[in-house]
């Protein structure tokens, strides 16, 4: 049912189809809590899905403050998605108690997943440095201790965005530690550029 109610990500641009109905969000970081807040402006109800006891250890508390205060936002914690129904479109969900079983079916016409990403990195295995999610760490970050990552064959330690492969870069998302937002990667994209003809000036 993707792109048929159930949505990966950013919410902002099915908004106005939103308008009266119930709407699910699988997620407990700040990016779940923004765009329940930002949909809640819309839909006739919000239910926030977190598998853990609360959250606390995922989300900042300003953000937790804001969402007790919108009065169309529920947060159901220990739970998660047994199913999803629906003809053409998504129309229910069955969602189970994590602590006990129990599941129960609730209306739902839009269903908006917030529960990371994968960087779909496993073809540069063995080829670069990728830490143990997957993501490729680049230019201080490879190095420990002030010490060039292992094989590394230049005098000079990595460049920003350069991998531990000299002449390789890395901008956005698949980037580790990076900020995981489209403004931040235009601007890593634009950097690599940069550092690109720095390296190849150097050659």
């Amino acid at each position: 049912m993707t792109g048929r109610g159930v949505f990966y990500g950013s919410a902002l641009t099915e908004a106005k189809g939103c308008t009266g109905r119930d709407v699910f969000i699988v997620g407990g970081a700040n990016s779940a809590g923004q765009a329940a807040v930002y949909l809640a402006k819309h839909a006739k109800s919000v239910t926030i899905l977190v598998r853990g006891p609360s959250l606390q250890k995922s989300m900042s508390y300003y953000l937790i403050q804001q969402i007790a205060q919108i009065p169309n936002i529920t947060v159901r914690t220990c739970t998660e998605i047994a199913e999803a129904h629906g003809d053409g479109h998504l129309e229910q969900l069955t969602l189970r108690d994590s602590n006990t079983g129990v599941t129960e079916t609730a209306d739902a016409q839009y269903l908006f997943v917030f529960i990371g990403a994968a960087p779909l990195t496993s073809w540069l295995d063995g080829v670069l440095t990728r830490d143990q999610r997957g993501f490729i760490p680049t230019g201080p970050d490879l190095s420990e201790n002030g010490a060039r990552p292992p094989g590394w064959t230049l005098e000079r330690a990595p460049y920003h965005l350069e991998t531990s492969v000299p002449g390789v870069f890395v901008a956005g998302d698949v980037r580790s530690e990076s900020a995981k937002r489209v403004a931040s990667a235009v601007g890593e994209g634009a950097m690599a550029v940069m550092l690109v003809h720095r390296y190849l000036e150097k050659l």
